[in-house]
């Protein structure tokens, strides 16, 4: 299995598993509290293991990990239902900042996602993306914007959890957490195609890359 296709399992057990065990231990008798609190520790597991096994993890990894870790702690330490409901909204709210915080960064946060699933499909030659990060202002540009409306999105799905996890009902609220997630990835994947196609990222042949050309030539 390759590292990408390693990585979206990863994701989904992640979240499909906490909230399978939680209605599990729900129709088994556990209170409210009892299943929110071991279901919560779950994604965490995933996240330990992968950082034993790499041992030199990188700042991507240690930011996901301290997120998991953090929000296992807050499990453990809080003692209130709706709280517990609400950290995934906080959680998402904070790496909606790191999102935006990094727009003006040295490589912004959606370049670096991104390439692990684009590098070598899209592009001229297949060329490194810190070459044509390098060479072109444009494809810079291009994703200091897409980082800005993915921090963006991600602080919006946050206002919508935490407003959920504290009017709804506590056992409504994971499955309609699991929906949002789907819901959430198709429109920010619409949001961001719909500016990413205009800009011809996704054609070898657009004057994005053309703009490369003439450089070289000059």
């Amino acid at each position: 299995m390759s590292p990408r296709s390693r990585g979206l399992l990863v994701a989904a057990v992640d979240i499909a598993v906490p909230i399978g065990l939680y209605y599990l231990l729900r129709a088994s008798g556990v209170s409210d509290h009892g299943a929110l609190l071991v279901s919560s520790l779950v994604p965490g597991l995933s996240i330990v293991l992968a950082l034993v096994r790499r041992r030199r993890p990188d700042g991507l990894s240690l930011f996901m990990t301290a997120m998991i870790l953090g929000s296992a702690a807050v499990s453990l330490l809080v003692h209130d239902d709706r709280l517990l409901l609400a950290k995934d909204g906080w959680f998402t709210a904070v790496a909606g900042l790191w999102f935006l915080a990094t727009t003006r960064g040295d490589r912004p946060l959606a370049f670096t996602l991104s390439r692990f699933l684009l590098e070598g499909r899209i592009g001229p030659n297949r060329e490194s993306w810190d070459v044509l990060w390098e060479r072109l202002p444009a494809f810079r540009r291009i994703w200091r914007v897409v980082t800005v409306i993915y921090g963006t999105g991600l602080l919006l799905d946050a206002a919508v959890r935490i407003v959920m996890a504290y009017t709804l009902p506590v056992d409504v609220v994971l499955g309609l957490g699991a929906v949002q997630y789907g819901v959430f990835l198709l429109l920010i994947q619409v949001a961001i195609n719909a500016y990413l196609v205009p800009t011809g990222l996704y054609n070898r042949y657009s004057r994005l890359y053309a703009q490369e050309t003439v450089a070289e030539a000059e």
